[in-house]
């Protein structure tokens, strides 16, 4: 099992898109913690959006369309407050 997850970052409002075979939360922590150029820039980090997926490349395919401008509208949607 697979999990897609979109950041949002406390400092300046940035997104970071990922997918983890991990727990989304301790995925969580460790991009709180620095854990790579960007999201140690960026951060902190409050979870915004998650998904299941059953495998490794449907992840891929689908962590590829959030960073699309057509992913991006999507997230704008349901990410934004009512």
């Amino acid at each position: 099992m697979f999990s897609i997850y979109v950041l949002k970052s406390l400092r300046n409002n940035k997104r970071y898109v990922g997918y983890t075979s991990k727990d989304v939360g301790l995925r969580l922590r460790e991009h709180n913690l620095g854990s790579n150029k960007f999201t140690s820039q960026n951060g902190p980090f409050v979870l915004i959006y998650t998904e299941k997926l059953l495998d490794k490349t449907s992840a891929i395919k689908r962590e590829k369309f959030l960073k699309s401008g057509q992913g991006r509208k999507f997230l704008d949607n349901v990410t934004s407050p009512p």
